[in-house]
């Protein structure tokens, strides 16, 4: 189902095959890869990569728009019937960043997550270092409950992980 607000200049529609390349020529090398999908995804991103990630039946994913031009990417994951995971937040052009996108596209997942799929929890993962991303989360009220320390090592750096949850 695609989200647009009546008069606004954006929406969420769902990702479909046409919008794969998109995907794969936004995710431009292998730290980025992991900072956004974690290990979901090996560098570099492939069809049939996504393909079986998104075959997933828990797995929602959607192209972000702004004034019909496509400009992220967003996943819910259901764990549980109440409680979904937002994954994989992509504002695609560095240009496009610090500019509301990325909170925006938040928000029209969370309202999605609770008024589509009935979610009373939302909850994400994000690595501690992705400074940005930490303080648009805090800012839109997700608290931090576990850190999970060097979850990930990237170049023989530790990445902690933090996850983060907020209830609607």
């Amino acid at each position: 189902m695609l989200i647009k607000r009546p008069g606004s200049r954006y929406q969420l529609s769902p990702f479909t095959t046409q919008d794969y390349s998109l995907l794969m020529d936004w995710v431009t090398d292998e730290e980025f890869n992991l900072l956004w999908g974690g290990p979901v995804y090996q560098f570099p991103l492939t069809i049939e990569q996504i393909k079986k990630h998104i075959a997933h039946p828990e797995v929602h994913p959607y192209l972000f728009q702004v004034e019909d031009q496509p400009k992220g990417y967003i996943e819910l994951y259901q764990s549980s019937p109440k409680h979904y995971r937002i994954c994989r937040v992509l504002v695609a052009d560095e240009s496009d960043r610090g500019k509301g996108y990325g909170r925006k596209l938040l928000d029209m997942a969370v309202e999605k997550a609770g008024s589509e799929f009935g979610a009373e929890v939302v909850s994400l993962a994000v690595f501690e270092h992705n400074f940005r991303a930490v303080n648009c989360y805090r800012g839109m009220g997700f608290e931090t409950y576990q850190a999970d320390r060097a979850t990930r090592v990237f170049n023989g750096e530790p990445w902690t992980l933090l996850q983060m949850k907020k209830l609607l």
